[in-house]
């Protein structure tokens, strides 16, 4: 223990009275909030932390790491990484880690959420009889097929992308995924389908849900050209990563008709911009993005119980980098 009480700052999303964590670090540690929206925000407040929680409202880049003067631990309160530079903070010493296994439940079912909203009919019914009220009748989604049986693709194999595969084959799916970093064999543990390419995965599915980290090699991974190679007719689901896929492309394929629907939890930008032409498509009535794109503002991860684990994990993270105790899903 140390004489010295610690300064944990939570950067951004949490805005509230602070109870889990000063639950968990109260006794060595004042814990503010800053409830920033840019990196910019963070200057003059964040310098002397010793341990920072990070969500996914902002970035923390080179330019404020360098400003930390004894930080210890910055940890990403949710999975994804990419928007904490881990490897400079790694040059810096500081340790940086996420909290990888929150929401997996919650992401897994908003996915499987979208899907079945989408292959139903159900968005395009509930939107078409708002616009058409006279329009009580299910033929303007036919011709509706059974979902048994039809190809759930998952891109990316990890936690989450493993739950909504096995929700996906409980509905009686066909189920294929495409992630060259799982190891042979995880087809047979779960009674899945694997191919060995992105293009094989693109012309399968019917339904292409993504479940990958943002990286190099994935940014816009599902962009114009790959929309392209997947069947007329199908649908796609991000719950993953905004820049994962092109929301441009996946709008333009949507209303091609190319795409026979989209969900969408994420965006590169979050929001995006009020002239963004995704969103106004998305808000015209007379558009087949109306009834055919659903977008969610960033939410799949949430419930109370999850929000309330990925608050207690990263606090439990701080104490243990306060403490010089071991550490666990550290990244870099």
């Amino acid at each position: 223990m140390t004489d010295r009480r610690f300064r944990v700052v939570v950067t951004d999303f949490i805005a509230d009275e602070l109870a889990p964590e000063k639950e968990i670090l109260g006794d060595i540690a004042d814990v503010v909030a800053l409830n920033a929206f840019s990196e910019e925000d963070l200057r003059g407040s964040i310098e002397d932390a010793d341990a920072i929680m990070l969500y996914h409202n902002l970035s923390i880049r080179q330019e404020t790491i360098a400003r930390l003067t004894r930080c210890k631990l910055i940890v990403r309160c949710g999975v994804g990484f990419d928007n904490v530079d881990y490897r400079f903070a790694r040059e810096r010493g500081i340790d940086v880690g996420n909290v990888p296994d929150y929401g997996t439940e919650e992401v897994a079912d908003s996915a499987i959420g979208m899907m079945l909203t989408l292959t139903r009919g159900i968005h395009y019914l509930n939107a078409t009889l708002q616009n058409k009220p006279g329009e009580w009748t299910y033929l303007p989604v036919a011709p509706l097929h059974r979902l048994r049986g039809r190809t759930f693709g998952v891109l990316g194999l990890g936690r989450i992308g493993t739950a909504a595969a096995l929700r996906a084959k409980a509905l009686g799916m066909d189920v294929l995924f495409y992630d060259p970093y799982r190891p042979d064999g995880t087809d047979k543990s779960f009674g899945l389908r694997r191919v060995d390419s992105l293009e094989d995965l693109l012309r399968q599915s019917f339904v292409l849900s993504l479940h990958t980290p943002l990286t190099p090699e994935t940014k816009q991974i599902i962009d114009a050209a790959a929309i392209a190679k997947m069947a007329p007719g199908s649908y796609l689901v991000n719950t993953s990563r905004g820049a994962v896929a092109d929301p441009h492309a996946v709008l333009d394929a949507v209303l091609s008709g190319h795409l026979a629907g989209a969900g969408l939890d994420v965006l590169p930008t979050e929001p995006p911009s009020e002239d963004d032409r995704l969103l106004r498509a998305w808000r015209d009535p007379q558009s087949p993005a109306y009834s055919r794109l659903i977008l969610n503002p960033h939410s799949a991860f949430y419930c109370e119980e999850g929000l309330r684990e990925m608050r207690t994990k990263g606090s439990q993270a701080c104490r243990k980098a306060l403490l010089n105790l071991p550490l666990t899903n550290r990244i870099n």
